[in-house]
């Protein structure tokens, strides 16, 4: 199918597939028998063995025998696609030129590999092939049309091929990472090229005339070399392959004289706190034994909280990448890119609230990207099934064409056109070609037209018919009912019609909308991402994959060259499962108000993390392996045999030997391989991937790829059959595969069950921040945000893959790590301790009673020590990491504010959802009071929730307690202003953390919203109510002591 060719929609279920053209009737979509000639039309046909016949061994263009040896003989050799000559393959005369080649097959002996681990591999996966053809992956389909009921084969043509090359047509194959220039299905390639093997005739000849210098050079080009090095220049070229061998990025461990002071202090106020807590506990208050009882309950959850935050902050690490290593081992000059391909998925819902124009600014940023282009292809998820958001998809399809050629002419950044346009920095700088300023102004012409072509389908959207939305050709949009649709998908840019203005090939760019029906469970976000892997594996299948939120546009064009060097490095590429990167921001108010970009999280515990197992995942902005999402383990080499005792005498020395597990040879390399032979062994692919052959042989292989012998057509009907609805029926997607299901924070879970099985992640902090998104900085709308997470982390507590219960039996997960997950589970819970203790103050400062008795001198050097380590640890943490003193004061005020609003609503949500499966929804009410053309308008809006309500009442009644207090202690003369220090400390303590909260409910120059001045009223009212009660102005008579003078005193 070409591109733009139309949209297709269908749902396997109902047996439906319709191909709806731009301005023709639906058609059905008739499935092809076999590949179509692009010259001169006719099928291409099959070899003398019966495959299907491959004229180009490097981009696998479709072209017939007589056209290809046509070509070999009058036209120019070349392949039309890639300008590769053509190689004389079984059966073809010679032509002039063939005079250095064998006579031989050269498909058939282009993957010659003489390795004993290879064969037996692919012995075994041919058992796997078979055990799937004749049992499990029949799902009931009949032939396709044109396909005569005698001639079609037993075995489906999806998963016939041996090995894996590019299709050609709309999705061409995109390389795997290995040595390679082409991916096997099954196997994996070692050399680059062809190479005499020794034994033949060739190695015979040459090991009498060449010399023992030659032989090693030879030897040389076999492990890894792409070719034989000139003796002549081999004084060049012997330093870039020196190079090229290095390693692709290191680890930068922080300097011993900042993190070995910060490491010092840690255990220092851990001694301090045992000491402090100890002194607390062994000196009661008797007349407030409750509040004091309260605070040391609060005390020692806020210790325990410290330890599984702190400690995965032990080991800290930078790192860094070489970009110039990796193009020198992957992209040699003349030679096609041997770099990984990567499927990136971009993920909508509703268009209204994530406008047209920011998902827009996304795509185009990844079309524009810095790495080749048949190597990238986008996957655009619109899960509310809009026409507008097609319609947009289609729009920017079209301005890409001028759009990518622009940015890659001129090297810009970012690529993001609505965010390069505004930058306010000098754009000509570096800019030396002397058409820039015109070209420039005339893109940024040609971006204002594109503006405001969506901004019409904006407007026009607003308003739905009765009749629902009608397609341009008089076709009922699919989609009309957004929770009762076919699965749909649309390919905008492809191999045929994907190129720009200047006839440059452009990343594929497919749309992409699930299926839904009632009554079925769609799992929101995380179903729509599994939907995402199983149609690119399908259409594409990249070994890596991209993930990026609608609003996080590419703010590097490079960062996913900063990704493959770590999942391509040879020495640790192959046990990383996903690359994360920082998220970054753009439009935050210059004083970061409510702590929107997170700095302390990114720059500090992600740091820590890095150091022990990897960071965890975020939810965007994370370049992952394929395989590691399906569920399989990382590979593990063999290892070293234990020192045992022998049963009948003790015999020193010997070692027990280990016996070949499950038919593979000692040492054999399990993991990934080890995993698929338990299924072949028991036969459960059905279960565990679905009942789709095309993709089922996607997940075999570990480089990706697609077969040869399907057709573009059959590929879409694949794709349509694995976004339907009921596909994950009894399987374990969502359970063990994919993004996994059970709360709407779906990127931890999915983090922790790769963590468990023994991969690694890998934290990427590229000098130029390579995502870049919106965020909230409404106050509102922030604490919405966090209420979000703060749930999700409630429901994975109370959930099977609970941190504290699972992923023991393996013990692959480390404990620093398991630390950390604990923390991000159970840090909502914080929230009810936090909100008794800000409430402690203003309740001693009423009463007049503390929480702590009267101290000694001694005990007094507890307090002091306590938080000078708390701020010395703070300070330290500053120093190596970078983040200012701002930031992390921002990040310890909305600790609070979060704390106790948005995690304390998230417990009471969890505990009514998990105990009583009751679902409460928090709404939003806007009532904007700012400037439109203010940029931070949104920063003064005010819009009204129900998480506003502790806050606010926290600081009514703490402020009441400073003025009560202050009263009393001026009423009761000099002796009371000592202990009222104390209580005021605490109810300032509690205030300062608020007061960024205090300014959000104030508005822009004190225009108070009303709700805020009415709540503050009736708060007011009712603690000078609880006030008049107290009365301390009024001094008590005390009666006789009838202990000492009786009842008659």
């Amino acid at each position: 199918m070409e591109a733009s060719a139309g949209l297709v929609a269908g749902s396997h279920n109902r047996n439906e597939l319709v191909l709806i053209r731009g301005h023709e009737d639906p058609k059905p979509l008739r499935a092809l028998s076999g590949q179509v000639c692009e010259i001169c039309g006719d099928e291409v046909g099959l070899t003398v063995d019966g495959d299907l016949f491959v004229a180009c061994n490097e981009c696998g263009f479709p072209v017939c025998r007589p056209c290809y040896e046509y070509e070999r003989r009058e036209g120019t050799q070349n392949c039309p696609q890639c300008k590769t000559r053509y190689k004389r393959l079984k059966g073809s005369p010679r032509v002039e030129g063939d005079e250095d080649e064998e006579d031989i097959d050269d498909l058939e002996h282009e993957f010659n590999i003489d390795d004993e681990k290879h064969k037996q591999l692919q012995l075994q996966n041919s058992h796997i092939t078979e055990a799937m053809l004749h049992g499990k992956m029949s799902y009931g389909r009949g032939p396709e049309e044109g396909e005569g009921g005698n001639n079609t084969p037993a075995i489906p043509p999806i998963i016939t091929g041996s090995r894996s090359v590019p299709v050609s047509g709309e999705f061409p194959l995109g390389n795997g990472y290995g040595h390679g220039e082409h991916t096997p299905s099954l196997h994996k390639r070692v050399h680059p090229y062809p190479v005499s093997e020794p034994g033949s005739a060739k190695w015979d000849e040459k090991k009498e005339v060449v010399s023992w210098k030659e032989r090693m050079d030879d030897w040389k080009s076999k492990q890894g070399n792409l070719s034989v090095v000139d003796p002549d220049d081999m004084d060049a070229d012997v330093p870039l392959n020196d190079e090229a061998r290095q390693p692709l990025s290191r680890k930068v461990s922080i300097a011993s004289s900042k993190v070995n002071p910060y490491r010092m202090v840690i255990v220092l106020r851990l001694v301090v706190l045992a000491f402090f807590l100890r002194y607390r506990i062994l000196h009661p208050v008797p007349d407030a034994i409750g509040l004091w009882l309260t605070s040391i309950i609060c005390e020692i959850w806020f210790a325990l909280s410290w330890i599984l935050d702190q400690f995965p902050k032990w080991f800290p690490i930078d790192r860094e990448t070489y970009l110039d290593r990796l193009s020198l081992r992957y992209e040699r000059e003349g030679e096609p890119s041997l770099l990984s391909a990567v499927d990136l998925f971009v993920s909508t819902v509703d268009p209204l609230k994530e406008p047209p124009l920011v998902t827009a600014n996304t795509v185009l940023s990844i079309l524009a990207v810095d790495y080749p282009v048949d190597k990238v292809s986008c996957y655009v998820s619109d899960d509310g099934a809009s026409m507008l958001t097609f319609e947009a998809l289609s729009e920017t399809a079209e301005f890409a064409r001028k759009w990518v050629p622009f940015c890659k002419k001129f090297s810009i950044e970012p690529r993001a056109p609505e965010f390069y346009f505004s930058l306010k920095v000098d754009y000509l700088k570096d800019k030396v070609q002397p058409t820039f300023v015109q070209e420039r102004r005339a893109m940024k012409r040609e971006y204002e037209e594109f503006k405001v072509r969506i901004n019409a389908l904006v407007a026009k959207a607003m308003k739905v018919p009765e009749e629902g939305w009608i397609m341009k050709d008089g076709t009922p949009w699919p989609g009309n009912n957004t929770r009762d649709h076919p699965g749909m998908i649309q390919v905008f840019l492809g191999h045929s019609g994907g190129h720009d203005t200047e006839g440059n090939e452009l990343p594929r760019l497919v749309y992409v909308s699930r299926e839904k029906r009632p009554g079925f469970q769609h799992h929101k976000k995380a179903g729509a991402m599994n939907a995402l892997i199983r149609v690119s594996a399908v259409l594409t299948n990249a070994p890596f994959m991209l993930n990026l939120d609608c609003d996080h546009y590419i703010n590097n064009s490079k960062a996913i060259r900063e990704a493959m060097c770590f999942l391509m490095d040879p020495q640790i590429g192959r046990k990383v499962c996903y690359v994360q990167f920082p998220q970054r921001f753009d439009g935050i108010d210059a004083h970061d108000r409510y702590a929107n970009r997170n700095t302390v999280f990114f720059d500090i515990n992600m740091k820590g993390l890095d150091g022990i197992q990897g960071p965890v995942y975020v939810g965007t902005g994370c370049v992952f392996r394929r395989q590691a999402l399906y569920g399989y383990n990382p590979p593990k080499g063999p290892k070293r045999p234990k020192m045992v005792m022998c049963d009948c005498c003790p015999c020193f020395g010997r070692k027990k030997r280990k016996h070949a597990k499950d038919g593979l040879p000692e040492g054999a390399d399990v993991g990934m391989d080890g995993d698929k032979e338990m299924l072949m062994s028991q036969m459960n692919f059905e279960k565990r991937f679905g009942q789709s052959a095309a993709f089922v042989t996607s997940t075999l292989m570990e480089e990706g790829g697609v077969p040869p012998s399907s057709s573009p057509a059959a590929l879409l009907k694949e794709a349509i059959h694995v976004i339907s609805c009921g596909y994950e029926d009894k399987t374990d997607w969502g359970l063990e595969l994919g993004w996994i299901y059970g709360s709407i924070t779906e990127d931890i879970l999915t983090g922790f069950k790769m963590h468990c099985r023994g991969w690694r992640s890998v934290y990427c902090m590229p000098k130029r921040a390579a995502f870049k998104g919106s965020a909230p900085i409404n106050l509102s709308d922030r604490l919405n945000q966090v209420l979000r997470w703060a749930l999700g982390s409630v429901e994975i507590f109370f959930s099977r893959h609970s941190p504290l219960l699972y992923g023991y039996k393996n013990g692959n997960l480390k404990w620093l790590e398991r630390f950390a997950y604990i923390n991000t589970t159970i840090y909502p819970f914080t929230s009810l301790p936090l909100l008794a203790y800000c409430t402690l103050p203003a309740v001693c400062l009423l009463t007049g009673k503390f929480i702590m008795p009267s101290i000694s001198t001694f005990a007094s050097l507890f307090f002091i020590a306590l938080f000078i380590s708390i701020f010395a640890t703070g300070i330290l943490e500053m120093r190596w990491s970078g983040v200012s003193i701002e930031e992390w004061w921002r990040n310890e005020q909305f600790w609070v504010i979060g704390g106790v609003s948005a995690h304390l609503f998230a417990v009471v949500q969890g505990l009514l959802k998990v105990l009583g499966g009751i679902d409460t929804n928090f709404t939003v009410t806007s009532k904007a009071t700012g400037d439109e053309n203010d940029e931070f308008a949104e920063l003064y809006a005010f819009k009204w929730t129900t998480l506003l309500i502790p806050p606010t009442t926290l600081l009514i009644i703490n402020i009441i307690g400073v003025v009560a207090g202050i009263s009393d202690a001026i009423n009761n003369g000099y002796q009371s202003w000592g202990p009222l220090f104390g209580k005021l400390f605490f109810a300032f303590w509690v205030i300062v953390h608020l007061y960024p909260f205090l300014k959000g409910l104030m508005g822009r120059q004190n225009r108070t919203p009303t709700i805020v001045v009415i709540w503050s009223v009736l708060l007011a009212s009712i603690f000078s109510l609880l006030w008049v009660r107290i009365d301390p102005f009024i001094v008590r008579a005390k009666g006789p002591d009838v202990k000492q003078c009786g009842i008659n005193c």
